[in-house]
């Protein structure tokens, strides 16, 4: 009964906190402390309880750190904002250091251009959207930066199987 409820916790709390980070992102520009936080510490609590020993823990710890200083550098020359550099660091906690992690972020990557496009292409357009009465927040017609927490939020999305504790978690109730 404990894995069933850590396999539902390691489904939905990854896709919770991605899907809170977009909206926040989206609607207000930020990404909040206590997504980043609350992905890091859920991480650290279920991944143990999924069987994870210490040196997958260890290696899913450099995974974080190898992103961290990633993202840190792009935050330092103004290219990453700090709440998009916490969540891809927290986020590459369940991923580890593996392929599952460079398929996320060329995921990001890609999303990333995408909804980068989207967006230039709404604010070169905003007088007309506005004009249909549609209501739009302001990140997508006035803000000068992206929203690239709603990239990672796709990112995520369409790589969170390929994770060992996805994979775990999904094992788990293919087996039932």
């Amino acid at each position: 009964m404990v894995d069933v409820v850590v396999a539902v916790l390691v489904l939905s709390v990854p896709v919770a906190a991605l899907i809170y980070a977009a909206l926040s992102d989206l609607i207000t520009m930020t990404i909040p402390n206590r997504i980043s936080l609350g992905l890091a510490v859920a991480f650290l609590l279920l991944a143990p309880l999924a069987g994870m020993g210490a040196v997958e823990l260890g290696f899913a710890a450099l995974a974080a750190l190898l992103v961290f200083i990633a993202c840190f550098g792009l935050f330092a020359v103004n290219v990453m904002g700090g709440g998009d550099a916490k969540l891809l660091t927290a986020i590459a906690l369940w991923y580890g250091l593996n392929s599952s992690l460079i398929a996320f972020l060329t995921a990001v990557a890609f999303a990333g251009g995408v909804v980068t496009l989207v967006f230039l292409l709404l604010r070169s357009q905003a007088h007309r959207v506005v004009s249909l009465g549609v209501p739009l927040p302001s990140s997508m017609v006035t803000a000068k930066k992206i929203p690239y927490g709603i990239a990672i939020a796709i990112g995520g999305m369409l790589t969170l199987a390929q994770s060992p504790l996805y994979m775990w978690a999904l094992g788990l109730f293919s087996e039932s």
